[in-house]
């Protein structure tokens, strides 16, 4: 054998140990990796949680720091996010316990920090009531095609999803609608998170953005009218309180329009609400129960949150229509069932008798009702967004997209 094919092989040896330390590095380090615990609050103790209970679908951004986690199993939910990879906050509020707990026939408030309901809830075409029962708890139920059952999905990939649901409800109208729901959710890059609100990310400033394309089709073979009733797409993005977290809700001068609905589930106290230069505050710490919803004329197509205590600014931006006709929602049938809100919010609150779901906090946006012949489709998008980090880049954020700095937003319920 000659000297230099001697070398050669020598060469080939080291090469292939070196692999092979390489690989079981690999290994090592994913055995490492898959031995870490996450502390609670952390998105990865959330993945965690939720793979225990599911197959979940991950969808990052190519740095992987900002993550989101979709599941089919549950109802095509986006159950929470991150901006700073698994161990950094996971912004969306998760009921781990009702995992666990036997199905409630009511409804199975799993958490997620974006849910795709269809509605109304109330009213005269209510889906969450049978024809003819009082609306009182009691009657409640969540129709369990986007309560408990599972929904398909058509494609994937690393940074989006593509879900259908089909479904067959009976509204309080008496009418079974055949319904075809789609549901597309993909991970927003920041260039994209850039040009949709309109501002510039520092490098300090830490953000996870992604977006909803949801559509609901009617798969029947009768037309939705104002007679029959028809149904909305109703998204709800809920998060977790602090006692210093308050809702930023711009609206418009329509003067003709009343701003809010305040009473859905009596008034809300008066010290927890403020009007000022066309945005409504709403203090959202867990501890009082209500909802407000902003009147279609009102309503623009964004909402936010700022929590001073950890420091997170949370924009919500989505499809409006201010000529729209939005379905009343409220579990009573003695106002016009077309008199309804385009936004919403909720704080949560103890009940009468002590107990409480969360606590946690929602801003939601509706989509006009589906009127609509057979083969017909309305689309509603629905967009979140989080930023953390330099808090003067945050506040030049909600300025620009809110109309607000961070300080109106720290000293109004002082």
């Amino acid at each position: 054998m000659s000297h230099k094919l001697k070398l050669s092989y020598a060469v080939i040896g080291v090469a292939a140990m070196l692999s092979s330390c390489q690989m079981q590095g690999k290994k090592d380090a994913a055995t490492a990796d898959s031995a870490v615990t996450y502390a609670k609050g952390t998105y990865g103790y959330d993945l965690d949680f939720l793979k225990k209970n599911d197959s979940v679908l991950v969808l990052k951004n190519e740095d992987g720091l900002a993550q989101i986690i979709v599941s089919a199993k549950y109802q095509g939910k986006v159950f929470t996010s991150t901006a700073d990879g698994l161990k950094g906050r996971s912004f969306g509020w998760i009921n781990y316990k009702t995992f666990a707990a036997d199905t409630d026939s009511h409804m199975n408030a799993y958490g997620s920090e974006d849910r795709l309901w269809l509605g109304p809830e109330g009213g005269k075409f209510s889906l969450f009531f049978k024809p003819g029962t009082k609306m009182e708890f009691p009657y409640w139920h969540t129709p369990k095609a986007f309560d408990t059952e599972a929904w398909k999905v058509v494609s994937s990939d690393a940074k989006m999803v593509s879900l259908t649901k089909d479904m067959d409800l009976l509204n309080y109208a008496g009418t079974q609608l055949k319904i075809k729901v789609g549901r597309d959710i993909a991970i927003l890059n920041n260039a994209t998170i850039e040009t949709d609100l309109g501002i510039k990310l520092t490098p300090e400033t830490k953000a996870v953005g992604f977006k909803t394309d949801n559509s609901l089709t009617n798969a029947g073979t009768t037309e939705w009218t104002q007679t029959t009733g028809a149904p909305c797409m109703w998204n709800l993005d809920m998060f977790t309180p602090s006692p210093k977290v308050v809702i930023i809700i711009p609206y418009n001068n329509a003067k003709t329009a009343k701003i809010a609905t305040t009473d859905y589930f009596g008034q809300i106290q008066a010290d927890r609400i403020s009007y000022k230069n066309n945005v409504l505050y709403f203090k959202a710490d867990g501890k009082s129960r209500g909802k407000l919803g902003i009147t279609p004329k009102r309503a623009m197509p964004v909402i936010g949150s700022y929590d001073a205590e950890n420091n997170v600014l949370t924009i919500a931006k989505f499809d409006v229509d201010n000529n729209g006709l939005y379905l009343n929602q409220e579990w009573r049938t003695d106002r016009k069932p077309l008199s309804g809100d385009a936004v919403n919010s909720y704080n949560d609150g103890p009940l009468a008798n002590g107990s409480q779901m969360g606590p946690f906090y929602e801003i939601e946006s509706v989509s006009p009702a589906a009127f609509l012949k057979p083969g017909g489709k309305l689309q509603h998008q629905h967009k979140v967004f989080h930023f953390m980090g330099d808090k003067a880049a945050l506040n030049t954020i909600a300025q620009k997209v809110l109309g607000v700095t961070l300080a109106d937003v720290e000293s109004v319920f002082k």
